[in-house]
């Protein structure tokens, strides 16, 4: 799979497992203690404009072509769909501690929560599982007190800080300190790719004072912007005490790479979604 790459950073690798292929953060795999994904269009049994690894019930394609493609990255974990927990993702900063009681909802089971953009859990083998198609995936692991999460993060979760959120809440939960968790930023859309208008362009003023230059650019017409969620969601990790040598922060564009990675934008919204995958291994 050729991917175009804006920076060729060593922070992503591409993999294969049998017809799939997905993409990995050496720096997650390097502490030993989880397994992850972020996969791609590659290696699914879905058609036409979910082709061919969708990962979701709710954009009109075939339940049972969906199903497969669960049972698929499953397998990649050595396990089954009813292990994995799905997000029910409404651009909040709402997060749910899961448990094994939750297995399989949104996936094998209905889920029985709604406004849920993050999830978190210290327990071995479930598989969180977040959504995406052009919007910024958020991984978190803490080596220390063997504790993961997953977070969704559009530009509404970003303005919200998300990200910051995320490590609050693995603190006030599992003990997680700041400067011992590993951080990845996930393949989401580049700032020569998304274009914002005034209004979101002044939400990100107000909510990164003395910081916003570094994130806005100005658009090819009047009262249009280039928004770097990239950059944003790097700053709001290391200001809640990330260190920059325990973040990988991703180098791939979903609208750059249309041909083998979901984008809303590169469409128009006529796609399926991609999915990232996290789960804490059983020791």
């Amino acid at each position: 799979m050729l991917l175009i790459r804006k920076k060729n950073n060593d922070h992503i690798k591409v993999n294969q497992y049998k017809q799939i292929e997905y993409l990995t953060f050496p720096l997650l795999e390097q502490a030993g203690m989880v397994r992850h994904l972020f996969s791609t269009r590659v290696g699914g049994v879905s058609e036409g404009i979910y082709a061919s690894m969708n990962l979701s019930y709710a954009r009109g394609d075939k339940k049972e072509a969906v199903d497969e493609n669960f049972r698929r990255i499953a397998e990649i974990f050595q396990t089954t769909p009813d292990h994995i927990v799905c997000s029910k993702q409404t651009h909040t900063t709402n997060i749910r501690r899961v448990t094994m009681q939750d297995m399989g909802k949104g996936v094998t089971r209905p889920l029985d929560y709604d406004e849920i953009d993050g999830l978190v859990t210290n327990e071995p083998g479930i598989i969180l599982c977040t959504s995406y198609a052009d919007c910024v995936p958020l991984y978190f692991v803490d080596p220390e007190n063997q504790a993961i999460g997953l977070a969704h993060s559009g530009w509404r979760g970003t303005v919200n800080r998300m990200g910051a959120v995320m490590v609050r809440t693995m603190q006030e939960i599992f003990g997680s300190k700041p400067q011992e968790l590993l951080a990845a930023i996930g393949p989401s859309i580049c700032q020569e790719c998304y274009e914002i208008g005034e209004e979101v362009a002044e939400n990100f003023r107000e909510s990164f004072p003395g910081e916003w230059q570094y994130l806005l650019k100005d658009g090819k017409e009047a009262g249009k912007y280039q928004l770097d969620l990239w950059e944003a969601n790097r700053r709001i990790l290391l200001n809640a005490g990330v260190l920059p040598e325990h973040l990988a922060v991703t180098d791939v564009c979903t609208c750059c790479n249309k041909e083998v990675l979901f984008s809303h934008r590169a469409s128009n919204g006529k796609r399926g979604n991609l999915a990232a995958f996290l789960e804490l291994r059983k020791s």
